[in-house]
């Protein structure tokens, strides 16, 4: 299949291992995959298996659905409960769990809510209800936001008006920077998330090299992208570079996406401040809808509680997605949270790090049998 298998080949992955363990040598460093795409990347085809000792991957708070706090879960949920509202939501955040329970509880408990695949699926529920007023569940970086964005003005051109959105928009750049100035992480690199950097480009990373001295490569999502990504980062680390370079060329552009970007300037503006599941309350790292589109707003529209809930004490989902433990390290990991049992929120998301880990069996580094499954 064109654009996949030739970036599943075992004879290039052989190639590229050997040319990081020559790029290593007897040194030891530590590189983050920022993005949980790339964490499943590395879990389900054993890139792992192909790194040499010396080199650790941890992972980053680029999943979009593990990085809610359970108290907008708790304002999800408030929604769906309302009286003539529907929640349209994506299927992942049903088993988040919040400070009441998951959205998948309150459904069960008789609330309308309805899985879509895109805002757009969720204003299409709007005008097949006009007796309903639906809130669509927006959440993701900037990756998903256009979208968001785009529907908001279809709905205002179209004059739907029982549509709104709870919006929960995320930025990376913030969240990163967050990462570097926390003192208990040291890195050495980062794999930049591909699927965000197709809308903002890799230009907005450059403060990484600029101001901490951390090389930063955008990778795909593909095994062979990931294990370039590595060796385009030890490459800069022994010829004593810092720099952004851009792996996945077939897909992101410098500059980005400039009309995605126009989308998400007309229809959101920053947020001073948002939480962060693990990492905290972040200054300008989410997206709110502006005053002109005040009418779409579900945070406008509704009196949400928009309590901050702490988040259970076995749980250490925090300390996995600032890269701190590996998933198999948390004391409640594959025992009393599993998928069909989460505590956090890690072990829901597709893209969250503790799922891969579970659903590929990737508990130890190397397996016993010497087998590379890529």
């Amino acid at each position: 299949m064109r654009f996949v298998d030739e970036y599943r080949s075992r004879d290039s992955a052989q190639r590229l291992s050997q040319e990081i363990a020559a790029l290593l040598g007897s040194r030891a460093y530590k590189m983050m995959e920022v993005c949980g795409g790339h964490t499943h990347t590395i879990y389900k085809h054993g890139v792992e298996d192909y790194l040499p000792e010396g080199l650790t991957l941890v992972h980053g708070p680029g999943c979009p659905v593990c990085v809610i706090p359970m108290g907008r879960i708790d304002d999800a949920r408030f929604l769906a409960e309302q009286r003539d509202v529907i929640l349209a939501t994506f299927g992942d955040t049903l088993r988040v769990p919040g400070g009441r329970g998951s959205l998948l509880d309150a459904k069960a408990r008789g609330a309308r809510i309805r899985v879509v695949y895109s805002p757009l699926d969720a204003l299409k529920v709007a005008r097949e209800h006009p007796e309903k007023h639906v809130v669509f569940f927006a959440l993701g970086f900037e990756t998903t936001a256009p979208s968001t964005a785009a529907t908001v003005l279809r709905a205002a051109r179209e004059g739907v008006r029982n549509f709104s959105v709870f919006c929960n928009h995320v930025l990376i750049v913030p969240a990163v920077k967050a990462l570097l100035d926390s003192p208990d992480l040291r890195l050495d690199g980062f794999i930049g998330p591909g699927h965000v950097s197709t809308v903002i480009g890799c230009k907005p990373y450059q403060f990484v090299p600029q101001q901490y001295g951390k090389p930063f490569v955008v990778a795909g999502f593909e095994p062979l992208d990931v294990l370039q990504a590595i060796s385009m980062i030890l490459r800069q680390l022994s010829q004593g570079r810092a720099e952004v370079e851009n792996q996945y060329t077939r897909v992101v552009r410098w500059d980005g996406n400039p009309h995605a970007l126009a989308l998400i300037g007309e229809v959101m503006e920053l947020r001073p401040h948002f939480e962060w599941r693990g990492l905290g309350f972040i200054s300008h790292s989410a997206l709110r809808l502006r005053d002109a589109y005040r009418e779409y707003d579900a945070e406008k529209l509704f009196e949400l509680p928009s309590l901050r809930v702490s988040d259970p004490k076995a749980c250490q989902c925090g300390e996995v997605l600032k890269g701190v433990l590996r998933p198999w390290e948390c004391k409640v990991f594959g025992t009393a949270c599993t998928p069909e049992t989460p505590i956090g929120t890690c072990m829901v998301s597709s893209e969250g790090a503790c799922a891969a880990y579970y659903h590929y069996g990737r508990f130890q580094r190397r397996r016993a049998d010497g087998a590379r499954p890529l």
